[in-house]
């Protein structure tokens, strides 16, 4: 099992809590990135292609799980992503104007220089605005013009991608019963933690839910509309994800509400019709 979306070193006992979790099942790309750590699709791709080699020589089939979908693309299509050097002093140049502007005035000027880019992207997804404005100004070149050229090399595995269809009252009401259970689990206190152990975490704070209990430790806002923005913000993401895999022809979508062993069928059945 790899997945999709890295985790990084939180607090012992809830990692240890998850990996009871895994069923005997190995898991890569889990608990090997410290907060500290700055963390890109390349370094994720190298990392993960690194596994399924692995994998595929003990004679098992690897299992790419998770939901970012740049980070899937990056294996389904072959994306070779440029590791562009990080200049911290723009970075911060950046993150200022956003304290003092604004996100949307950022938003704006990304927009102009990659349209194509802002497009795919939610106007509050700060990562990703800066992440479009540091490519353009690191090597003269958008984002989208990096990844037309990086789409040069064949793709080394035949990868079957499946997704979970639900309606979306019902994925809604998962989605908020799973923000709800996350907090009885110890979110904030996880959060705590990692400000009191690290102090940086550029990449990991950028995660949905950490980001908006830093808010509420912050005193920016009350643990009710920390909790309310949490879940619509979870909401909102599950919406482009479906929005980004539906525009993947390979993608086969698997009714949510059948029986595992049912979607468990179909994939088995799939596997041995095209290996």
């Amino acid at each position: 099992m790899i997945l999709c979306k890295f985790i990084k070193k939180w607090i012992l006992e809830r990692l240890n809590q998850r990996k009871k979790k895994c069923g005997g099942v190995p898991h890569y790309l889990l608990d090997f990135v410290s907060p500290e750590e700055r963390y890109s699709v390349a370094d994720y791709k190298k990392e993960a292609k690194k596994a399924i080699k692995e994998i595929l020589q003990k004679g098992k089939v690897p299992i790419v799980v998770g939901g970012t979908g740049l980070y899937v693309d990056s294996l389904i299509y072959e994306i070779e992503y440029p590791n562009i050097e990080f200049n911290e002093a723009y970075r911060k140049e950046l993150e200022n104007r956003v304290k003092q502007e604004g996100l949307a005035v950022l938003y704006q000027e990304a927009e102009k220089i990659d349209s194509e880019a802002t497009q795919k992207i939610s106007p509050n997804d700060e990562k990703r605005i800066l992440r479009i404005l540091e490519i353009y100004h690191a090597t003269g070149k958008t984002k989208t013009e990096q990844e037309i050229e990086s789409r040069k090399n064949p793709v080394e595995y035949n990868y079957q991608v499946y997704g979970l269809k639900w309606d979306r009252e019902v994925l809604y009401d998962r989605i908020n019963k799973r923000v709800d259970l996350m907090l009885e689990q110890g979110l904030i206190q996880e959060v705590e933690e990692i400000l009191k152990q690290h102090e940086s975490f550029p990449t990991a704070m950028q995660g949905l839910g950490y980001k908006e209990v830093v808010e509420y430790l912050e005193k920016k806002v009350t643990k009710e509309e920390m909790i309310e923005k949490l879940k619509m913000e979870t909401r909102r993401y599950a919406k482009r994800q479906m929005t980004w895999f539906r525009k993947n022809k390979q993608t086969i979508w698997l009714d949510g509400k059948a029986s595992q062993e049912e979607n468990i069928k179909i994939i088995i059945n799939n596997y041995k019709e095209k290996s």
